[in-house]
């Protein structure tokens, strides 16, 4: 049987969920700029196309559409001019069609963000982890062989694997090429969207995949563990020998291309994520920053301690995480942490797949407890921060309401001016104190 056969009604199944973890992909909300692999799922069309765009588009919109289809005339003479034939265009290009929903979703930013402990109560459930452990022994000879070639544990591709599309529960049912040509056109991000683009037709030129099954979500991210399109053609993999790279319906290439990915990001084989640690009394808060490493050998030296009182992993290039701040647990994070941030560039993320992988492998879960009565600040507040750090001369950078490398610097700071832990960790007492200004 044609191994797509069977995925038209998986992306039924699936439809139902199709926009929730588009918007919230504690993994992948809208980007600001060009999105990495992210997870991308759910609300309720009946098709990928009334999925994506809703009704037709009204009269007053045929403006639109023409602008939409002489946009998509100029891209095709760019891809002719990159090597596209016109066989690929015609099935590809000709029936292309705008998804307003799809700007909707990239213009969005949501006014709440969630704590790192929301997020992973979510992200890292008692659910996940049972059928991640079931999925794990039904998977174990193809990701016994990615770990094989390629030195990625199975846990931790599985893990991934769950973050991405829940084990391919929810990987989305957009058109990758109808998403990236209407993101193209809307042109916030246009030269990204027409890279995208152009790898996607690449992708289908090759034989890959056909136009119908080529789906995922609103950004472009596609298959079971949601490459872009130009990370499909740098990393994908045909583990099953045949002929095809398919991250949508083929677990071998799933698995292998995943591992694969994480390979190239720099993933050092035989050395943990990264592990949960006790600080001494007295730690300097403001070296708990991935900027700052050494190997774990000068962190024990400083005082640092795993939970259990092992001797800390030989981790060469290791950094101190303070997920929330000084009242929250610690974490040594060494290189494959930060392989992980490549495949999504989210710390929340990459903690969220360390600690599944940890626990499908009979490991523990956090140990230390997360400040919970510490709420998370809204988007206007994060802005309001900024202004406020700003206004007293500790640089934030121009105010976007997103707690960036710079806010969090500026806030390091403001904390050690006042004598404060500098974690850079923002809550509302500490919002309200910047807001009366200097004493």
């Amino acid at each position: 049987m044609h191994k797509f056969s069977d995925l038209p009604r998986r992306r039924a199944l699936a439809a139902s969920m199709a926009w929730a973890a588009a918007v919230l992909a504690g993994c992948a909300a809208a980007p600001a700029a060009a999105p990495g692999p992210a997870t991308a799922p759910p609300a309720a069309p009946t098709t990928a196309a009334t999925a994506a765009s809703g009704p037709a588009p009204a009269a007053d919109d045929a403006a639109l559409q023409r602008d939409f289809r002489r946009w998509v005339d100029r891209f095709k003479a760019t891809a002719r001019a990159a090597g596209i034939g016109e066989p690929t265009l015609r099935d590809a290009l000709g029936e292309v069609r705008y998804l307003p929903r799809v700007v909707e979703l990239d213009r969005a930013q949501p006014e709440f963000t969630r704590t790192v402990w929301d997020y992973l109560d979510g992200a890292v459930s008692a659910g996940r982890i049972a059928q991640g452990q079931d999925k794990l022994l039904q998977l174990r000879h193809e990701t016994d062989a990615a770990a094989a070639r390629y030195g990625v544990p199975p846990a931790i591709v599985v893990a991934i694997w769950g973050m991405e599309s829940n084990y391919g529960g929810n990987y989305g049912s957009i058109p990758t090429v109808d998403a990236l040509a209407t993101l193209g056109f809307e042109g916030r991000r246009e030269a990204w969207a027409r890279d995208q683009l152009l790898a996607a037709l690449r992708i289908l030129q090759n034989g890959d995949i056909d136009r119908s099954h080529m789906v995922g979500s609103w950004a472009g991210a596609m298959g079971q563990t949601q490459f872009l399109p130009s990370n499909f053609l740098a990393h994908a993999v045909d583990a099953d020998g045949d002929g095809r790279r398919d991250i949508w319906g083929s677990m071998a290439d799933v698995v292998a291309s995943t591992a694969s990915f994480l390979a190239h990001a720099g993933w050092q084989a035989g050395q943990p994520w990264g592990v949960e640690v006790r600080l001494p009394q007295g730690f300097d808060a403001s070296q708990a920053d991935t900027a700052v490493r050494q190997p774990a050998q000068a962190w024990a030296a400083q005082g640092v301690a795993a939970m259990d009182g092992t001797p800390l992993p030989a981790l060469p290039d290791a950094s101190i995480l303070l997920p929330a701040g000084v009242r929250g647990p610690a974490f040594l994070v060494g290189p494959n942490f930060r392989a992980v941030l490549r495949y999504n560039s989210s710390t929340s993320y990459a903690l969220a797949v360390g600690l599944l992988a940890q626990q499908l492998d009979g490991g523990p879960g956090v140990q230390a407890p997360w400040p919970r009565d510490l709420p998370a600040l809204s988007r206007n507040q994060v802005l309001a921060l900024q202004a406020a750090l700003n206004q007293q001369g500790f640089d934030a950078g121009t105010p976007d309401g997103l707690m960036g490398p710079a806010t969090r610097s500026a806030l390091r700071r403001y904390q050690r001016s006042v004598g404060l832990p500098p974690d850079g960790y923002p809550d509302p007492a500490l919002l309200e104190r910047l807001r009366q200004g200097p004493k």
